[in-house]
């Protein structure tokens, strides 16, 4: 079992940035792989971003590329997501998930074991 508390969102301007960050404890939680995924009013959870704990791997979803970055510190058992450049489009309740092991894709919500409970970022034009 692992719980994910997410914390670090709240309103920011246009350009602005803000960062995510998912405390993990329980079972060995620096050995998941890890998702960022968000949900806006009246829209299905998408895929943001992810990381792989062997090898490290990361994507992304198009529209944050080279905007956020996923990062995990596995001594702190904690999970970041840096997001610069915030548009409007970004507002939405932002979710950390957990995976044991990914059996098909990576960007997949029924990827994922455990979900923490969200956090809520806005951004006003």
């Amino acid at each position: 079992q692992v719980h994910l508390v997410e914390s670090g969102g709240g309103l920011v301007q246009a350009g602005g940035s803000l960062r995510l960050s998912c405390a993990a404890s329980g079972r060995t939680p620096s050995r998941y792989n890890m998702g960022w995924f968000r949900q806006a009013p009246g829209k299905e959870r998408e895929f943001v971003a992810a990381s792989r704990w062997i090898g490290g791997s990361t994507y992304y979803q198009d529209s944050v590329k080279g905007r956020f970055t996923i990062s995990r510190d596995n001594a702190k058992n904690t999970v970041y997501l840096q997001m610069n450049s915030l548009i409007p489009e970004d507002t939405a309740v932002y979710y950390c998930a957990a995976a044991s092991f990914w059996r098909g894709s990576y960007y997949q919500v029924g990827e994922y074991d455990y979900w923490g409970q969200g956090t809520q970022v806005t951004v006003s034009s």
